[in-house]
This record gives structure tokens, C-alpha cells and sequence, in this order.
């Protein structure tokens, strides 16, 4: 497994990291046994990047990581995420940045995670109550403390990053990126460039859209996202249809060319694979030997044009909280 830089400051992760949030009943149910030995074979073959956050299953998604890094600590850099509030029944009721809610959310954690630090520690979301240099100035207290390693951002803006980068050094920021989520090249992604900044990259298949995955059970959080409506799926699915093609004719999957696409725009950008099973996580490495010359990437990258795609990422409530997305409509 190769390994790339994340950020200026950042320390040497995978080329390919994974995302443990579907094990957590967010995409519907999952089994324990089979995540755990998902994520042990995925440290086996060299990715040393887990990510996380306190709310995926009201902490069970950092239990299950907890019991699955036993003994292999060590081999793994745990990126978390923070913030998000939810009600018992599940459904999100807010979010919390405030200083002193950083540190509680980061005690338990650790107390969850079953470690004495956490290597990356974010916010999930931009708090508009509190000012960013406030939150990540709470995180630099925790790295201070030695609770936690590197400080990363979600689905800001590069402003945003600017900002939080005067306070302390930013390692990354974790936004969606794919062949049809494009919103970052524009502007964040040169803004982070110039910061020094690098990218973890979440859906990059675009919440499973591009595998040919669709909502199947009533807590799917993919069935309240307009991309997985049902007259906007049928549009999409055309798209896939094509992504399939192309990579038929390279005798690879549609996913393993998602993938690879996203590998090959820079070596700033660690794509996560959503991977759940050991199944999908071997396919998902296949990736990593594909090779694509710049003419090829363009010729995907038509063939599977972003705008023609048929709804946004998420539900209008939550585009219209995203900082990342209020930053792309001002300009």
C-alpha cells in the first residue's frame, strides 16, 4: 500500500482510507462481525486510515472500531469526527462547536474508542454560532494535552480553512468528491492547495449511487437524499449505465474506475472508501492498480459529466447548512 502526505502537516496515511459510517446502521442494517473483520483486513492490506464520527449510531460506530483495532492500535491513525447532535430515536437536532462541548465530545470518545488520543480530530460541520477560531482553538488545547494529534475540517470553505489555519495547523478537510460531486474543484479545492491543505475525500462513489446501490431499508439515510428519489434514480442510473460500459471495456467495475478517478486527481486527495464488507473492500482495492492517462480521465469525465446528474447530495435543509456549498453559491 503506497502512502501519500496528508496536508503540509500532516502525518504519512494509505493512499486509500476507509469510512466505517455504513457499519452503523446509517445505510441501512449491518452486521458487527462482518464490519469488524472489514476493518481488520483493510489494516492487513495496508490502509491505516479509519474515520469516524461520535454520532454514526449514537457511538456505536467508535465502539465497533474500538473492538476491531484491539492489538493493532499501533498500525492505525483514527480520524473523528464531531459535533452533530442527535435525539434517542435518531433524528439530528443541531450542532455544537462551542469549546467546552469539543472537549466532552472528545472524552468520550476516547473513553469509546478504548485509546489515549485521537490522531485527527474534526468538526463534522461549521458551527455559525461559534466562531471557527474558537472551535479549533479548543482542539489545540486537546493536542496541547496530548489527547489529540492533528486538526482537520469537514465541508468548509476554504475562507473557512484560512481562518482555522491562523489558529493552528490544519491537516485536511474532509468533503464529498466524485466523478459527479465536482463542487470543490472550482474554488476550494485551488484554496486549499494554497494552503497546504489536503482532502479526504467521502463518497466517492457517490453514497453507493455509482455502484448500482439504492436504499433498501426504512433507516437508509438514502432515502430522504434527492439523489435516490425515484424519478431523479432513474435519471442517475443512466449515468451509471455509461460508467459501467466504459469500464467493461477495461475489464474493471464501474466502481474500481470511480475510484480510480478520484485516486488520479492529485496526490493531495486520500479518497474513503464506504466499503462494509470484505467483499466490497477487495473490489475497492482493485482500484489502486489502475492506471489512467490524462486523456482517459478527460474521456470519463464526459462520458459521466457531473452536471448531468439528477439531484443534489443532500436534502435542501442540509445544502443550505453546509458552508462548502453557501461559499460555492457566492461566487
Amino acid at each position: 500500500m503506497n502512502q501519500r502526505r496528508l496536508g503540509a502537516a500532516g502525518p504519512l496515511v494509505s493512499e486509500i482510507g476507509l469510512g466505517c459510517m455504513a457499519m452503523s446502521g446509517m445505510y441501512g442494517p449491518a452486521e458487527d462481525s462482518e464490519s469488524i473483520s472489514t476493518i481488520q483486513e483493510a489494516i492487513d492490506q495496508g490502509i491505516n486510515l479509519l474515520d469516524t464520527g461520535d454520532f454514526y449510531g449514537m457511538g456505536h460506530n467508535e465502539m465497533l472500531i474500538g473492538r476491531a483495532i484491539q492489538g493493532r492500535r499501533e498500525k492505525v491513525l483514527l480520524s473523528v469526527k464531531f459535533g452533530a447532535m442527535r435525539m434517542p430515536s435518531g433524528p439530528f437536532t443541531g450542532f455544537d462547536a462551542r469549546p467546552a462541548a469539543v472537549k466532552n465530545f472528545a472524552a468520550y470518545s476516547l473513553q469509546r474508542l478504548g485509546v489515549n488520543h485521537i490522531d485527527i480530530y474534526r468538526p463534522s460541520r461549521l458551527d455559525p454560532t461559534v466562531p471557527i477560531e474558537e472551535t479549533i482553538g479548543a482542539i489545540a488545547e486537546l493536542v496541547k494535552e496530548g489527547y489529540v494529534c492533528y486538526i482537520g475540517l469537514s465541508e468548509v470553505s476554504a475562507e473557512i480553512a484560512k481562518r482555522a489555519r491562523k489558529v493552528h495547523p490544519i491537516v485536511d478537510l474532509q468533503i464529498e468528491y466524485s466523478l459527479v460531486s465536482r463542487g470543490i474543484e472550482r474554488h476550494i479545492l485551488p484554496g486549499l492547495r494554497e494552503l497546504g491543505i489536503g482532502v479526504t475525500a467521502y463518497g466517492v462513489l457517490s453514497r453507493g449511487l455509482l455502484s448500482g446501490s439504492k436504499p433498501a431499508a426504512a433507516n437508509d439515510i438514502r432515502s430522504h437524499f434527492p439523489r435516490f428519489t425515484s424519478e431523479n434514480l432513474q435519471q442517475n442510473t443512466r449515468l451509471v449505465e455509461t460508467l459501467k460500459r466504459i469500464a467493461r471495456e477495461r475489464d474493471i467495475t464501474g466502481p474500481q474506475l470511480a475510484i480510480a478517478w478520484v485516486l488520479h486527481q492529485g496526490g493531495d486527495i486520500i479518497p474513503l472508501l464506504g466499503s462494509r464488507t470484505r467483499e466490497q473492500l477487495r473490489e475497492a482495492i482493485g482500484a489502486l492498480q489502475i492506471k489512467l492517462t490524462q486523456e482517459e480521465l478527460s474521456q470519463v469525465a464526459e462520458a459521466v459529466p457531473a452536471e448531468r446528474v439528477a439531484g443534489t447530495r443532500y436534502d435542501a435543509r442540509q445544502m443550505a447548512m453546509l458552508d462548502s456549498e453557501r461559499a460555492a453559491k457566492a461566487t
